[in-house]
């Protein structure tokens, strides 16, 4: 069931409230238990053949980090991270290695498409996040109840953030409605969970009827006019914005609600100054994942800056692979890596730039590359980026009042986590979202039910 769908809000949800505030009142015991409960009818809800798999995936998790405890064995926790990310490659990338093999003469390997479980990369890194720091020696033992939870809590579950054990476990052991601050976390929750809902609704969704037209039609090998380029290109920069930053206030609003917290996930991107500055901002739990269990094993900047370099290239093209198994997201992420590799070169020779010039040229790269994250290959993506060189035909008829409105959204106002954390409580704030919550579901019952973008990684 998606967070935006009547079957979700009106009835999951508030029978999933229900059940938890009674049990944190009358059996505490019975609290986290339940939570893993409803995780997997939320998660089995979607097709009930990956239940097992994801069953599988805690349990076989949890019995190697209770041998390593009992037993550390050097070679087993990089063996279980080893069958985690095969089990995953199995599922996302089988297709995508085959097409490259066939590229050699002669071979002719065929697709099997299997259907991807939704959520497998994120609680695949959410189990690799777990084990490296077990083997480092940063991690305790969990009963097989909590490190459940952490794994499937259905908030994250599907799409993030990515939450690292430390950041949650010992919320696990708290009574959330006996805090002082219960009631002022619920109604924060409240906000998020609406003010999220709203983002995807009237401001993400509405873009892509000016995105996928013309996507589909540089996918078919029509000409993309300037005007068509410009309007799709602007659109999906933040279509996938209000889209994913929309699902994250979601996640973290639904967790307050059970009394948990999560991470924040985005600190208006689009008004960064540089492209380091963009990926502590953008999806913030992932770029602390690359960098920390990825960036770092590479060697980071402690190794001399030639190997510095290929660290930033290597992390952000594997991290452009994560996000699909085609050749246009692993060239996405590459074009990240030159980009972030060029700031370090530029930083490293002491300049210097303007804060507006750094923000435009920023937001300039970002939406570019956009275009590959989008395009289903390199055709499409090549049509499109004709349009926006001019080297297309002009086009008439761009629609800019959404784009316009969205646009103002995402890079004058506050992150929805920081404005919600800032409001005082109020009878007139009450209400507001109240009527934006009653808006948000009229406008659910007119229009098609969108899927959240993050769910195809």
């Amino acid at each position: 069931m998606l967070f935006n769908s009547f079957i979700f809000l009106l009835a999951f949800l508030p029978v999933a409230l229900a059940l938890h505030a009674l049990a944190e009142r009358y059996r505490p015991d019975w609290r986290l238990p339940l939570l893993v409960l409803l995780s997997f009818v939320f998660y089995g809800w979607w097709d009930v053949r990956f239940v097992p798999l994801l069953l599988a995936s805690i349990g076989l998790n949890w019995l190697v980090a209770r041998a390593f405890l009992a037993r550390p064995v050097a070679w087993l926790i990089p063996l279980a991270i080893g069958a985690n990310l095969l089990i995953l490659a199995l599922f996302k990338y089988l297709n995508f290695f085959a097409d490259l093999a066939n590229l050699l003469p002669g071979a002719a390997l065929p697709h099997l498409d299997w259907v991807l479980p939704l959520g497998i990369s994120f609680f695949t890194f959410h189990h690799i996040m777990y084990l490296t720091d077990l083997r480092a020696g940063r991690a305790p033992a969990f009963g097989l109840t909590k490190y459940a939870l952490y794994i499937a809590f259905f908030p994250q579950v599907l799409a993030g953030p990515l939450v690292r054990w430390s950041e949650i476990m010992h919320q696990f052991d708290e009574r959330p409605y006996a805090r002082a601050d219960a009631m002022e976390r619920i109604g924060r929750g409240i906000l998020l969970l609406t003010v999220g809902l709203a983002k995807k609704v009237l401001l993400g969704d509405p873009l892509s009827v000016y995105v996928n037209p013309v996507f589909q039609a540089a996918a078919a090998g029509k000409v993309v006019t300037m005007a068509e380029a410009w309007q799709a290109t602007l659109g999906f920069t933040f279509q996938i914005y209000f889209d994913f930053s929309g699902y994250t206030d979601m996640a973290l609003g639904i967790a307050l609600l059970f009394g948990l917290v999560l991470p924040q996930n985005f600190d208006v991107p689009y008004r960064s100054t540089s492209l380091r500055d963009f990926w502590r901002r953008w999806h913030m739990t992932l770029s602390r994942f690359l960098r920390d269990y990825l960036y770092i094993a590479l060697g980071g900047n402690r190794r001399g800056l030639a190997l510095q370099m290929a660290a930033l290239f290597a992390t952000m093209t594997l991290g452009g692979l994560w996000h699909g198994a085609g050749p246009t997201f692993v060239a996405w992420g590459a074009a990240h890596g030159l980009g972030l590799a060029a700031g370090v070169l530029w930083r490293k020779a002491g300049r210097t730039m303007p804060a507006v010039l750094g923000w435009a040229l920023t937001l300039l790269f970002v939406m570019l590359t956009w275009v590959l994250f989008r395009a289903t290959s390199f055709e499409a993506a090549l049509a499109v980026f004709k349009g926006l060189f001019g080297l297309a035909p002009a086009g008439s008829a761009f629609k800019w009042r959404t784009i316009a409105i969205a646009a103002a959204v995402a890079t004058l106002g506050p992150s929805a986590w920081a404005a919600v954390h800032k409001a005082p409580p109020s009878r007139t704030l009450a209400i507001a979202a109240a009527v934006l919550f009653v808006v948000v579901l009229l406008k659910i019952g007119d229009d098609a039910n969108y899927e959240f973008i993050y769910f195809q990684f």
